[in-house]
């Protein structure tokens, strides 16, 4: 009867693993069927929440791919953030340290333990995580798991420990392709995207917005004189404004959403999910913002003001993305012309 229980026990378990193995298999293919880096952020989260049957689960991840720290992406499940707190690490940080040099996962006591508490550890521990698990690829680490909350009351066994680590090292591959694809869409200067892959994404978005009876706008928008800063103070106060006003622009856009660099002081913005007088609101927003920069440079105080074109996408009118661009470009061009620093709308 023993025998009977232990061999029932140990078919249990064999079945047990060749699910997760075939799991694993399709959290893999699916993870790296996605190219957008937001996408797969939360691609990565909610598989690690069904897997793990925790109540919330947060990635560090560096924000772009000349960063020197990790921080919390703002796509995260079930945690509640304190605003006044800075949720990054420096990739030279003792935790980073830790996570590299071992191919395990860390629980809290662990860090508690082997690491000297500071901010970073401090308001790491105050989302209450239950586990920490390294995001590595080829031995390079990549960015962090944080887990929350168990749904049950037992602690994680050796086998769900190594079968998050072995999901995360597909999450590592997947986020470090995406790495590599943002570092060829992206504009240097600014780090929003470039115009080519704007249209791809754009491109795409249309037949979904035709498909889902869904509004999508386009925002066009031009600095004003921004020669006059080149030619004033130099080419890198010019770089200075360009990165000044992509920080506002990507401060009042959500993750679904995509802004580029069009070109020169032209950048570009997808709105989805979004009918004109929602854009339009948006528009004058970062307008504001913008009116409101105090920008220091060289002991001066720099003010700039920004024209705005908004467009919403008719798939009667617009037959491609290109006509849908050309119509809100049209409408920055009568901002432009009838006194610069204001939002108009297309017809």
């Amino acid at each position: 009867m023993a025998k009977s229980k232990k061999n029932s026990a140990l078919e249990a378990s064999s079945e047990k693993q060749i699910y997760d193995l075939k799991q694993l298999l399709e959290i893999s293919k699916s993870l790296n069927s996605v190219i957008d880096f937001s996408t797969l952020i939360e691609a990565i989260l909610y598989t690690c929440m069904g897997q793990m049957k925790t109540l919330g689960v947060a990635i560090f991840t560096k924000q772009n791919f000349d960063a020197c720290c990790f921080q919390l992406n703002r796509n995260y499940c079930g945690f509640e953030l304190n605003p006044n707190s800075d949720y990054s690490f420096p990739e030279t940080h003792p935790l980073i340290a830790l996570l590299s040099s071992q191919n395990s996962c860390v629980t809290p006591e662990v860090i508690q333990k082997e690491l000297t508490p500071d901010t970073a550890l401090k308001n790491l521990m105050e989302l209450n995580p239950s586990l920490i698990v390294p995001l590595k690829a080829k031995s390079h680490i990549n960015g962090m798991l944080v887990l929350g909350e168990q749904i049950t009351a037992e602690e994680y066994s050796t086998y769900e420990k190594e079968h998050i680590l072995n999901i995360a090292s597909l999450a590592a591959i997947a986020i470090s392709n995406a790495a590599l694809l943002e570092m060829t869409t992206t504009d240097m200067m600014t780090h929003l995207k470039l115009k080519h892959y704007f249209y791809t994404v754009l491109m795409q978005r249309l037949e979904d917005s035709i498909s889902q009876k869904s509004p999508l706008s386009i925002l066009m928008l031009d600095i004003d004189f921004f020669k006059r800063f080149n030619d004033t103070y130099g080419h890198a106060c010019g770089d200075v404004v360009l990165q000044m006003v992509a920080s506002v622009i990507q401060a009042n856009t959500r993750n679904q959403d995509m802004a580029a660099r069009y070109g020169g002081e032209e950048f570009v913005i997808m709105l989805c999910d979004t009918p004109v007088h929602t854009a339009e609101k948006i528009a004058e927003r970062i307008r504001k913002s913008i009116e409101n920069l105090d920008i220091l440079y060289d002991s001066q105080h720099l003010r700039l003001t920004i024209s705005i074109g908004v467009a919403e996408f008719n798939h009667t009118v617009d037959q491609t993305a290109k006509n849908l661009v050309d119509r809100a470009d049209k409408a920055l061009y009568t901002s432009k012309q009838t006194g610069r620093n204001k939002v108009s709308v297309a017809e």
